[in-house]
């Protein structure tokens, strides 16, 4: 997994509109790259709603902010036009991000062992450097964890 000190990886994605976007697009500026396990679950839905309704503290903070799961184009695209979100959402079928970034992991649920998608959100400054990991994402008032960084 990436840590603080790391630098953003070089990535090219296809949001929710079936643009590509390219990590280049974010030289110089402060960003959050918040990776969720799916769209319109329960707790993916409350972390990209409270991140949206947040969006314009982020933004005056000088962040730009990128959501990413292994989901397809059609359900991101759901999700973002559901819940109007404003900010890109990037549908990582191929996991190309996911494992750039060291997101897919082991994970346990009700005594079942799987891979999955760890929700992680890496905030990188101006340099494109990583300055902060949150791990223990809070989903209902996550915003204020990158804010408070």
């Amino acid at each position: 997994m990436l840590k603080i000190g790391d630098k953003l990886p070089e990535f090219e994605g296809i949001n929710q509109d079936g643009e590509a976007i390219d990590s280049k697009k974010f030289n110089g500026k402060k960003l959050a790259v918040f990776f969720y396990p799916k769209a319109n679950t329960p707790g993916c839905t409350a972390e990209a709603c409270n991140l949206r309704d947040h969006y314009s503290e982020l933004q005056d903070q000088g962040f730009q902010l990128l959501g990413v799961s292994a989901d397809p184009v059609k359900s991101q695209k759901s999700f973002s036009t559901k819940y109007e979100l404003p900010f890109d959402i990037i549908a990582d079928e191929n996991r190309d991000l996911i494992e750039k970034f060291g997101v897919w992991q082991l994970k346990k649920f009700m005594g079942r062992e799987f891979m999955g998608i760890v929700r992680t959100t890496f905030v990188f400054d101006e340099n494109g450097t990583c300055i902060q990991v949150i791990d223990k994402v809070k989903t209902k008032d996550h915003a204020a964890q990158i804010l408070e960084g």
